[in-house]
């Protein structure tokens, strides 16, 4: 009877094991409704924009399948420029390779050619050839319908140059028909035989002698050995932990060690020092409510925004306060009717530049103003040479890539205090950061 229960258990464990489920069906038709976003190469100088598609396809096997394509990205505006109004339309053809296609969560590689056509004010409305790669995967919460996220990489050329595109979507994969792949049969385990009965001895012709009765013999006591049940040398009687992993190291209880206190055992624990009253994850590491790399039991700030550089104790640190998310007067004076910068304030200018070298992925604009005096187009081609001449110096001696800042001149359009004095005029004679921290 044990030998079969076994033979039927084993038989639900191959069952188990080789089952599809959700599988990627050969032959099967597809269809995928997605939303994402499309972000524009930084030569471009478009903002990126919400994107709305389509996805319609065959899988020739499990592993191989081919889908159209239809991208719509909406409206959106050059950073600079008249450039605006511009919305994007990709069409055209992918295949795809799927790993592991009988599991559940199936990734898998894309690649394809399709045409880009932008329309709108400023832009050249031809369709452009391009070609695209990328990677993706298909978690299925049904046999035929799975989640699905995509990122991609479009190369095409516009005019003379040669433009890379990012496209990220998610959407939802639904598949019709095809053939899912079959349960492996399983072989099941035969009882063994019954031994046959040994044959009856055939009772002594002779009379048989009565044998005299012998006295029952004394019950003798047998100790039972203790058991430990998970060999940490803590018998199970004494065992308050009666199921520690082998070779972890326990105290006289039979429980793993727990060196710092910290609610974590040391064979879990990757930070086993941790100081007393500290708040841990499952980890045993201390917490870090906000990412900072700095714990909770040492951040003075505990509610640093994402992405900001800090000091020792968690606090932003002054570049940060001064420059993200906000204009920021930068304290350079010029000649009358000069864009040159004077080197006395070249150390002003450094600050901005160690600025952008601690926030890498931070972008913006340096904007010029004036007051009102003189001609409006001679004030706005004046601050258009100012801002270019700060954005020229940050990018040759910092190094910073020129896609991460522009330069925009707005002339006497946007005064901070009044033209008709003197302190107004000079207030409104400025330079100013305006930048993003990410």
């Amino acid at each position: 009877m044990k030998k079969r229960i076994g033979g039927i258990l084993a038989a639900c464990l191959i069952m188990s094991t080789s089952a599809a489920f959700g599988a990627v069906k050969e032959g099967s038709f597809t269809v995928t409704p997605l939303i994402g976003g499309y972000v524009f190469d930084g030569g471009e100088t478009l903002d990126s924009t919400f994107l709305l598609g389509l996805r319609a396809g065959y899988n020739v096997t499990k592993h191989i399948g081919i889908e159209a394509l239809y991208d719509y990205a909406t409206e959106t505006d050059a950073k600079s420029g008249p450039t605006k109004d511009i919305t994007m339309q990709r069409f055209g053809g992918q295949a795809l390779y799927h790993f592991f296609p009988d599991n559940a969560l199936v990734p898998y590689l894309a690649a394809g050619f399709s045409g880009v056509k932008l329309d709108g004010n400023g832009v050249n409305n031809d369709t452009h050839g391009a070609f695209d790669y990328g990677v993706g995967a298909k978690y299925f919460v049904t046999d035929d319908i799975a989640l699905r996220g995509d990122l991609r990489h479009i190369i095409y050329r516009y005019d003379s140059g040669t433009y890379n595109d990012m496209e990220y979507t998610l959407g939802a994969y639904f598949q019709f028909g095809g053939t899912k792949p079959a349960m492996k049969p399983v072989a099941s385990t035969p009882e063994p035989a019954a031994e046959p009965a040994p044959a009856a001895k055939p009772a002594p012709v002779e009379e048989a002698v009565a044998e005299p009765v012998k006295a029952a013999a004394e019950p003798v006591a047998v100790l039972a050995a203790p058991v430990d049940s998970d060999l940490d040398s803590v018998v199970d009687t004494m065992d308050k932990c009666p199921g520690t992993p082998a070779g972890v190291t326990v105290d006289a209880q039979g429980c793993p060690v727990d060196s710092d206190n910290d609610g974590v055992a040391d064979y879990l624990d990757k930070c086993p020092a941790t100081p007393a009253g500290a708040a841990v994850n499952a980890d045993g590491c201390p917490l870090d409510s906000d990412n900072d790399g700095v714990p909770d039991y040492l951040d003075k700030c505990p509610t640093t925004t994402a992405g900001t550089a800090v000091d020792a104790k968690g606090c932003a640190l002054e570049a940060a306060v001064r420059f993200c998310d906000k204009p920021a007067v930068i304290a350079i004076a010029f000649d009358t009717n000069k864009a040159d910068i004077k080197a006395n304030y070249y150390e002003e200018l450094d600050k901005l530049g160690n600025f952008l070298k601690e926030f890498p992925n931070s972008k913006g604009t340096i904007e010029g103003h004036t007051d009102a005096a003189g001609s409006k187009q001679l004030n706005l081609k004046l601050s258009q040479a100012r801002a270019e001449s700060v954005r020229n110096y940050i990018i040759k001696k910092f190094g910073i890539e020129g896609s991460r800042i522009s330069a925009k001149g707005y002339g006497s359009a946007k005064p901070v205090a009044s033209n008709k004095t003197a302190a107004g005029k000079a207030k409104n004679r400025r330079t100013e950061a305006v930048f993003t921290c990410q």
